[in-house]
């Protein structure tokens, strides 16, 4: 047998960028379990457990919680095609990237797509979200992104739930960089359809979207007049197969979902409270280190993310090479900017096993000594210093 000359093993690499994160060993070896078939018992049981770690994990106690084969987006997908008929009208926010897809997914549907905007680095202005649902009271949906993982922004949802049911909509909330994080607030405030994804702060590689949907949005998806567009994608059939019939629908991803099982065991052995602080300390630490650089944070600080930090480029400093440095002399991965973003800033992510104390330390000497190379002096010392009291704190 001949091998591929093209095949080699990969350098270990820090991933401290919006995603995927490190995921760690125990979960990297649940994934080498002998597979399974997809209706086998043992693999059902494995099932089972993971819906009850992933309710645990969103907070909820909704039946239809589930996990999509596919990336987050495909998570986004499968929540608008569900509940969006061609014709429906439903407003969605957008205050960075990922709001904007989920209004061209919107749009797909068929949907007469009702926008409301935010710049980039700032959450919405809530009132221009609660006077386009007073001015569209026939819309069925309001699609909002609580963790915007372009910007790193923070997005409150209490007052725009209640706002939105009041209205007799239902709320969408994408929470792909938030799950595992932070409080997604799902049955505290009767979030309708929430999605996710296993590569940020759950700590499993890519390739998973878990989904939860309420009973307000099982009733309107049950109640369609039209056939899901999407066959793949369809939430009727799928539920089938999560439930007790076991329905055949597709073969699952397997060893995905072992590997998932074992990040969510994860969770649950750390508790969630803690994860969520240990998410924020490490955070404020990064912030603290930053600014002691003198470094422009464009998100201000109460509406920054735990989970992810936008961080601005000194003058002067060109964006692929300050990441090519990174990556060449210490093998650190970071984030571009996107959309009105890009060259202006670097995204660093915190996220699952990789938010972490050391992680943060060794990232603000990387940063920094890098810069002092490109010419923009910086104080590593002093910003070690600033990271370690909130650390120490």
């Amino acid at each position: 047998m001949t091998t591929c000359p093209n095949l080699r093993k990969t350098r270990e690499k820090l991933l401290l960028g919006p995603g995927p994160s490190p995921v760690e060993s125990r979960v990297l070896r649940a994934m080498a379990e002998p597979t399974l078939g997809h209706l086998d018992t043992d693999f059902v049981a494995i099932m089972d457990e993971t819906q009850k770690l992933l309710r645990k994990a969103f907070q909820t106690k909704n039946e239809l919680t589930v996990t999509m084969p596919g990336t987050g987006s495909a998570g986004m997908e499968a929540a608008c095609v569900n509940l969006i008929e061609a014709g429906d009208r439903v407003i969605i926010a957008d205050h960075g990237v990922f709001g904007r897809r989920m209004q061209e997914v919107a749009e797909r549907c068929g949907a007469n797509v009702v926008k409301v905007s935010a710049p980039f680095g700032r959450p919405l202005d809530e009132e221009a979200l609660f006077q386009a649902v007073r001015d569209n009271p026939d819309a069925k949906l309001v699609g909002v992104v609580q963790a915007e993982t372009s910007t790193g922004v923070l997005q409150n949802l209490d007052q725009i739930a209640a706002f939105v049911h009041d209205a007799g909509m239902l709320l969408l909330v994408d929470a792909v960089t938030s799950l595992g994080g932070m409080e997604v607030p799902v049955d505290r405030l009767g979030l309708d359809v929430v999605y996710s994804g296993s590569q940020k702060c759950l700590g499993c590689p890519p390739g998973l979207a878990p989904l939860t949907l309420g009973p307000r949005a099982i009733e309107r998806m049950r109640n369609r007049k039209t056939k899901v567009q999407s066959w793949y994608l369809d939430l009727t059939m799928i539920m089938r197969y999560w439930g007790e019939e076991r329905f055949y629908h597709h073969t699952a991803p397997i060893n995905m979902l072992y590997a998932f099982n074992e990040a969510l065991r994860i969770i649950d052995e750390e508790g969630l409270h803690r994860r969520w602080e240990r998410h924020r300390r490490n955070a404020e630490a990064l912030w603290a280190g930053l600014e002691a650089m003198e470094i422009d944070l464009p998100v201000p600080y109460q509406f920054r993310l735990p989970s992810l930090t936008c961080i601005a480029l000194p003058e002067g400093i060109d964006d692929g090479k300050l990441r090519q440095n990174l990556m060449e002399r210490y093998c650190l991965e970071v984030g571009a900017g996107l959309g009105e973003l890009k060259g202006k800033v670097i995204r660093v992510g915190l996220m699952g096993s990789g938010s972490t104390a050391n992680n943060v330390l060794f990232f603000l000497s990387a940063f920094g000594t890098t810069l002092n190379a490109m010419g923009r002096k910086t104080d590593v010392g002093a910003s070690l210093d600033a990271a370690g009291q909130v650390l120490t704190a």
